[in-house]
């Protein structure tokens, strides 16, 4: 019997000792593959925080890889934070520029200066068409031939009105299918000829005295940026990011150049400058790009958006470029405005300023107005906020919300803004103060032109003239 108790400890002994991986009876071939697995098990979890480390290093360094930032919404972008209080309120600006008088001809393009303009605003005449369905997407701007509105209406009929409102002409170059993509026309004329492009891909020139067409093309995809002539050339870019150089004889292609290959599709019509033989555009993806009006060469390109976090450029709206001899400007709707050397690309300097709407340059100052209101006056060569005026205090705080600056204009003393309520406000600019809000519209109204002492506002069914 002791005999056998000893032969069942023994046993037990054995194999109680043997389940472990240091014992002494684990096998060889055991140790040795147990030992491979907990190496294997070392290097994944080693492998694993790698690339992690890496892959938070590539979320664009956003929160020291605490989260990962999902694709920011157009809301989020809209939601400016907001001045806690006015900044130098009292502080006067006068402006000692001279007054010029055909604005929409000498100087829309860049928008430098301030207009002669001191009309009462009463109404002298309107033109009306039928309703333009996106135009609220594209704020579409007339065009002007000696003192005749040449404008669109929802089926791409071109209309030609006089000083009178008088219809001069209406043509038509779409065929049904194409009407009832209710196309969006560009417009810009070189006194003889009248250039057209649209966003269902097609180009076309008309003689700007008898509506008759000269010549009519196909691109390869949609247009969508603003539209200019310089010389024997004209210049548009389409939604490929593609920036085309076309004859305005006879419309061939003379040179092309792409910026980038992104799908991005951002909800801005695209915007250029021309100056001294060389052209500045920006595309969907914030990138800002000079090429040699020439030959098409790119001279170079300067991005402003992160290429890491492009999905959210779809929301990205940018305003137009404007620019002097020495810098380009321009902001956003991501509290962004910039400032870039003319000649390299390079970073002038960087202020926070939400806002989308056309900049305008007059004496040192910069003058934008933001998204939530806020008439902001800029040092062109610093960069520093000189003045911050809330101009839409006047409103209930219910009206607010519906609110938006669809774009302004200055004239003599005067911001005249235009906004999304259909109203155009007159904010004085030595004071800052709001000294007039005119009922327009019961809708948006797009960016004030100014022509000879006349002021001009696009609905989506009407143009008005004002005095």
């Amino acid at each position: 019997m002791n005999n056998f108790l000893k032969i069942i400890l023994i046993f037990l002994l054995v194999a109680n000792c043997s389940l472990h991986k240091n014992s002494k009876f684990w096998s060889k071939n055991e140790k040795i593959e147990a030992s491979k697995k907990e190496k294997i098990k070392k290097k994944a979890t080693k492998e694993t925080a790698k690339d992690t480390k890496e892959s938070c290093h590539r979320i664009f360094l956003i929160k020291m890889c605490k989260e990962v930032k999902k694709p920011i919404g157009e809301e989020n972008y809209l939601n400016e934070t907001k001045p806690l209080t006015e900044f130098n309120p009292d502080l006067k600006i006068k402006l000692y520029s001279k007054l010029i008088n055909k604005s929409f001809l000498n100087n829309f393009d860049n928008n430098n200066g301030r207009i002669n303009f001191d009309g009462d605003l009463k109404s002298l005449s309107k033109y009306k068409f039928s309703k333009i369905k996106k135009f609220h997407q594209y704020d579409p701007q007339i065009s002007i031939y000696n003192d005749d509105v040449i404008f669109f209406d929802s089926k791409g009929s071109i209309l030609r009105f006089d000083n009178d409102s008088d219809l001069v002409w209406k043509k038509n170059n779409y065929s049904k299918s194409e009407k009832k993509q209710n196309p969006i026309l560009f417009f810009k004329n070189n006194k003889k000829t009248l250039i057209v492009a649209d966003n269902i891909s097609k180009y076309y020139a008309l003689d700007i005295n008898t509506g008759k067409i000269l010549w009519s093309k196909n691109n390869t995809a949609p247009f969508n940026s603003q539209l200019k002539i310089y010389k024997d050339k004209f210049f548009i870019i389409d939604y490929n990011n593609i920036l085309r150089a076309y004859s305005i004889k006879d419309g061939n292609e003379i040179w092309k150049i792409k910026t980038e290959n992104s799908l991005i599709r951002s909800q801005t019509k695209l915007s250029m400058v021309i100056i001294k033989n060389i052209i500045y555009f920006n595309n969907y993806s914030g990138d800002i790009s000079s090429v040699d009006i020439e030959t098409g060469e790119l001279l170079w390109q300067t991005p402003t958006q992160n290429n890491l976090i492009k999905d959210e450029n779809f929301f990205l709206k940018t305003s137009d470029l404007v620019a002097d001899n020495d810098a380009l400007y321009f902001s956003n709707n991501k509290n962004q405005f910039f400032s870039l050397d003319i000649k390299t690309g390079f970073l002038n300097w960087q202020q926070k300023v939400n806002s989308n709407l056309r900049p305008t340059l007059i004496d040192d100052y910069i003058f934008t107005i933001s998204l939530s209101g806020h008439l902001i006056i800029i040092a062109k060569k610093s960069g520093n906020i000189i003045r911050i005026t809330d101009i839409f205090g006047k409103f209930k705080n219910k009206k607010m919300n519906k609110i938006k600056p669809t774009g302004f204009i200055i004239g003599n003393n005067n911001v005249y803004l235009s906004t999304s309520y259909g109203r155009l406000m007159v904010i004085d600019i030595e004071s800052g103060e709001v000294v007039n809000i005119i009922k327009v519209d019961n809708d948006k109204i797009a960016r004030p032109i100014i022509l000879n002492k006349k002021m001009f506002i696009t609905t989506d069914s009407s143009i008005i003239k004002l005095n």
